[in-house]
């Protein structure tokens, strides 16, 4: 009795090689027709589904291999009756399924929609798979042409089980990713909360460790948005999963300013942040507001690397650096520091989740990024808000959203002078940030990511010398803030909207 591979791909990659040791290992094959025109098309004995099935293709190519010919020749297992029943209905004795899908997820990147998209749904192809990874067993089923390599390795029906199994699990992982793929395309405007959550990962990278050495750790890209995938990595060392969380805080928060900007990271929380006229000047400024944190920490700039601005980078240890590019002077700088890792990726928006693992699951929300613009502000105590100091409250508030929490944020002329950040009570927060702005918090602007329900920072904003607080608000106790601003004359913003990150 022949045994058969069954072969319907739309990446012919690698298929070639493939077939012909299929065939030198005395297996005939099968294939839908689009996969048998390419191989007759290289010399090899090929039959067809529908020659076997008897039904050509229907519905423009929906329906091409549903037959019970194909799935009883996949599913018959070992047992005695299950072979006898496949015999006498006349199903190939298939052994080896090649199958890879529609290219949705590429289409769905390109743009399609619609109707043109619907039709790049495999309907047909994921069917062959599941039912040949069910019956591992007998079938090996390849999804990639990744897997090809290492298949070829041993002869075809000398495959042993727990390869077989392995397949079978790449290829359900494989299937399950595809459909969320499509639930995620096709579910993206809908805004409720499905009972059911689907997350979809390609892996592209695996990190030495996690955030400890005891934990290991992966790099997955989310469909349709690049982010880090797409970064490229000009020198140094791959990213770890601190190095990648840290990235993620400073790019977060470069990419909130117009102004050129310089933001530096630590433990995920910003440590110092500025905006200039020149992303030189800014990257200065920052190093300047707290030369001690800076020292092996994260660096991004929301303007290209130029010479000068690299000569100012190299000057200290680094552990990574993000900007939008770098030019050729600026490569030849950073190049002296081999270890020095260099990324240049796209600063443009895009939505993302934020994901919490806890016992037995995983919490899940959108990323904050909905900080709401100035005219929405409300002044609700103290002198006017003087326009010339506009900047330094945005600036202030933009960076209180990305500091762990409780925060407290200290900024004057267009620089951070004090963070205080990860406290357990507000007041201790706002001492840390004021205590490291020292005398220059007078007149300065002071940002908490959540609202006062004492009077007792605005206390220590008087004492200090703040000029401006900005702050939520919608605390039951907001009058008493207000009071006490009035009383120290200093101006209080409510924004009417929080930002805790812890």
């Amino acid at each position: 009795m022949d045994s058969w591979a069954l072969l319907s791909v739309s990446d012919k990659t690698g298929l070639e090689s493939l077939a012909r040791h299929l065939d030198q290992q005395g297996l005939k094959l099968m294939a839908t027709s689009s996969t048998a025109r390419h191989l007759e098309s290289l010399g090899l004995e090929v039959r067809t589904v529908e020659s076997l099935t008897g039904f050509g293709e229907i519905l423009d190519g929906r329906v091409k291999t549903l037959h019970p010919l194909i799935y009883g020749g996949l599913l018959a297992s070992s047992a005695p009756q299950h072979q006898a029943q496949r015999e006498q209905m006349g199903a190939p004795d298939i052994r080896v399924a090649i199958v890879n899908l529609y290219p949705f997820e590429e289409r769905w990147q390109a743009g399609v929609e619609g109707g043109d998209l619907i039709e790049e749904i495999d309907i047909g192809g994921v069917s062959l798979i599941r039912a040949a990874a069910k019956n591992y067993e007998r079938v090996a089923v390849l999804v990639d042409p990744t897997q090809y390599e290492e298949f070829m390795a041993t002869p075809a029906l000398s495959q042993n089980d727990a390869f077989r199994r392995r397949l079978a699990v790449e290829a359900f992982r494989h299937v399950a990713y595809y459909d969320a793929v499509i639930a995620g395309a096709l579910g993206q405007e809908d805004a409720s909360w499905p009972d059911l959550w689907t997350l979809a990962g390609r892996r592209r990278g695996s990190l030495r460790y996690g955030e400890n050495p005891h934990q290991p750790g992966a790099f997955y890209q989310s469909p349709r948005h690049d982010g880090f995938a797409a970064a490229d990595l000009l020198q140094g060392k791959a990213l770890s999963f601190n190095n990648y969380a840290d990235a993620d805080t400073a790019v977060r928060l470069a990419k909130d300013f117009e102004a050129p900007a310089a933001v530096v990271v630590k433990h995920q929380t910003p440590c110092a942040v500025a905006l200039s006229d020149t992303v030189l000047d800014a990257y200065q400024r920052a190093h300047d507001a707290d030369p001690v944190s800076i020292f092996g920490g994260v660096v991004a700039v929301n303007r290209p690397i130029d010479g000068p601005l690299a000569e100012k980078l190299v000057d200290i240890f680094l552990e990574v650096i993000v900007a939008p590019d770098v030019t050729d002077a600026g490569r030849a700088v950073l190049a002296r520091k081999k270890n020095l890792r260099v990324l240049t990726m796209s600063f443009e928006r895009s939505p993302s989740w934020d994901l919490k693992g806890i016992l037995g699951g995983f919490l899940i929300q959108p990323a904050d990024d909905f900080i709401n613009a100035p005219a929405l502000w409300r002044h609700v105590a103290g002198p006017n808000p003087e326009s010339g100091m506009a900047g330094d409250v945005e600036l202030a508030w933009k960076t209180v959203a990305r500091v762990k929490s409780n925060a407290i944020v200290v900024v004057k002329d267009g620089v951070t002078i004090g963070i205080g950040g990860g406290q357990t009570n507000r007041v201790d927060a706002a001492r840390q940030a004021l205590d490291r702005a020292g005398d220059a918090a007078r007149g300065a602007v002071l940002a908490s990511d959540g609202f006062f329900p004492f009077g007792d920072v605005l206390a220590l904003c008087r004492e200090r010398g703040i000029h401006t607080v900005v702050q939520p608000g919608g605390s039951l106790r907001d009058e008493e803030s207000i009071e006490a601003a009035d009383d120290a004359g200093i101006t209080l913003i409510m924004t009417d909207e929080r930002h805790f990150r812890h």
